[in-house]
């Protein structure tokens, strides 16, 4: 048996989502939207409902956006609150100018990234913030960071889910699909739409951005 098959049998025993690596990154852009005076946020696939949980401590008014029928009927369940909304469908038909943070967790891959973009940028209000933390595909740019991920991946794994699993989380079940560009590629498509955008290449097979509207 190969490293890399002793590496993937273990990490099933003690799954984590590389996404809660980068709750922390998150939150702190919200606080701070929430600090301008700031009133709604949105989470593009929001899955089950994990990130909003935390989004509605910052938040008077919280809506998910999942593509995935039974991810995003158990999101709704999970909040049967008049502050908490939970659509069941695609990104990209927004009103404009309705949001105050807009944030793509693991997302934006799964969508026409120049569409998502832009249907983002419209739909934030002035001085609303863009906050993601995506997926790319990978070139020998990123071979160091990936190295260093799958070593500590198992530990990460270990520690926050030390008994063995039978089988994965709800939260980690949705249908995911690979990233078909490159950093690179979405940087420079990012940057000529969102002009000041910061990107940067993370571990655990992730990048992070962040854009703030023009007032």
């Amino acid at each position: 048996m190969s490293l890399f098959e002793v590496l993937a049998r273990f990490n099933a025993a003690h799954p984590w989502s590389h996404n809660d690596a980068y709750a922390g990154f998150v939150l702190r852009h919200a606080r701070a939207v929430r600090r301008s005076g700031g009133d709604v946020a949105v989470d593009v696939g929001c899955g089950t409902g994990n990130l909003l949980e935390r989004l509605t401590q910052v938040f008077p008014t919280v809506i998910g956006v999942e593509p995935d029928a039974r991810s995003g009927a158990v999101a709704r369940a999970r909040f049967p609150r008049a502050d908490v909304r939970v659509d069941i469908r695609s990104f990209g038909d927004e009103p404009e100018s309705a949001y105050d943070l807009l944030v793509f967790v693991a997302s934006l891959h799964h969508m026409p990234v120049r569409q998502a973009l832009s249907a983002a940028r419209s739909s934030l209000r002035p001085r609303g913030r863009l906050v993601i933390v995506g997926i790319a595909k990978e070139t020998r740019a990123d071979a160091f960071r990936s190295s260093v991920s799958m070593v500590l991946n198992p530990l990460i794994g270990m520690v926050r889910h030390p008994r063995r699993a039978t089988h994965l989380p709800v939260s980690m079940e949705a249908p995911v699909a690979e990233a078909s560009q490159t950093f690179e590629e979405i940087r420079d498509m990012a940057s000529a739409m969102l002009p000041g955008i910061r990107m940067r290449r993370r571990l655990f097979w992730r990048y992070t951005a962040s854009w703030s509207a023009p007032r």
